[in-house]
């Protein structure tokens, strides 16, 4: 297999479970790219990853947005273990790259450069509408059945992707369904914009997993969003899980790093991060659940 020529080199980890999660997918030998959009509409290409379960299909198929490490060597690995999860219950997965071609190969979690607005949460939902055109176009993809997720930056995403999407239903005019991991829950110009009745507009049924001794993307404004939207009856859902810390579903322990951008943190630094065996193995279940609801 031909490795992406226009990607970041992963490391050697990911690599080979990309390798493994691609062997059933006809992903282009040159390397997968798909066409986005700079501010004000300048077209550009992004690398992105294709994973496919194995058979004819078409399978729905769910976008994975990636968190402030991106898709390099420091990667968190979390976008990887979803698209295994995912695609051993028969979803097509497709994982765009937002920041390797933009300058950002490392991430921007401890970037404090206002470069780091090049690729906020509000731009990439340009790279997640892209990805969900392009996956219109694959014959193993059912193409009204398409979902979004992301945990942290990429949750951020998710979230201001499914407050400004055109449509939210079979039809394939948007993303079916929704899943938000640990995002920032704050509205802002970097994130989600709200409504004209301030609150936040769910254009498709979502759910938010968030861990409770969260101190980068507390849960606190993730719950008021909540609470607030289902009162306007939008379609939102959340689960608080207890002792559980920013990234949850992480395979890495418990550590605390002083160094990473943090606006929720005094003088704008440090957070912890780190696996939570349980709330892993509930987000496995309520996220297979949840899109199983929606996107079949």
């Amino acid at each position: 297999m031909t490795r992406a020529r226009g990607a970041v080199a992963l490391s050697a980890g990911l690599l080979v479970l990309w390798a493994d999660l691609l062997a059933s997918c006809a992903a282009p030998a040159s390397g997968l790219t798909i066409p986005t959009s700079r501010p004000g509409g300048l077209p550009e290409q992004i690398p992105a990853t294709l994973s496919c379960p194995e058979g004819p299909g078409p399978f729905p198929a769910v976008v994975v947005m990636h968190d402030c490490s991106g898709l390099g060597p420091a990667s968190s690995g979390a976008p990887a273990r979803w698209a295994r999860e995912l695609v051993g219950r028969g979803y097509v997965v497709l994982v765009p790259d937002s920041f390797s071609t933009r300058g950002h190969a490392d991430g921007v979690c401890v970037n404090p450069s206002r470069s780091r607005d090049d690729v906020s949460p509000a731009r990439r939902v340009h790279d997640a509408v892209a990805a969900l055109a392009y996956l219109r176009t694959r014959p193993e993809v059912d193409a009204g059945h398409i979902g979004l997720m992301g945990g942290s930056h990429g949750g951020t995403t998710t979230l201001a992707a499914i407050a400004t999407q055109g449509a939210a239903g079979r039809d394939g005019a948007g993303f079916a369904a929704a899943v938000a991991l640990y995002p920032s829950c704050t509205s802002g110009p970097r994130g989600w914009r709200p409504d004209a009745s301030g609150g936040y507009a769910a254009r498709a049924p979502l759910l938010i997993l968030i861990g409770d001794r969260d101190d980068w993307t507390p849960a606190a404004p993730c719950q008021a969003l909540a609470e607030t939207a289902q009162r306007a009856g939008q379609p939102v859902a959340i689960k608080v899980y207890p002792d559980a810390h920013h990234s949850f579903d992480s395979d890495r322990p418990v550590r605390y790093r002083a160094n990473r951008i943090n606006a929720n943190a005094p003088g704008g630094r440090g957070a912890t991060t780190g696996g939570n065996p349980e709330a892993w193995a509930d987000s496995i279940r309520r996220v297979i659940e949840f899109f199983a609801r929606h996107l079949r």
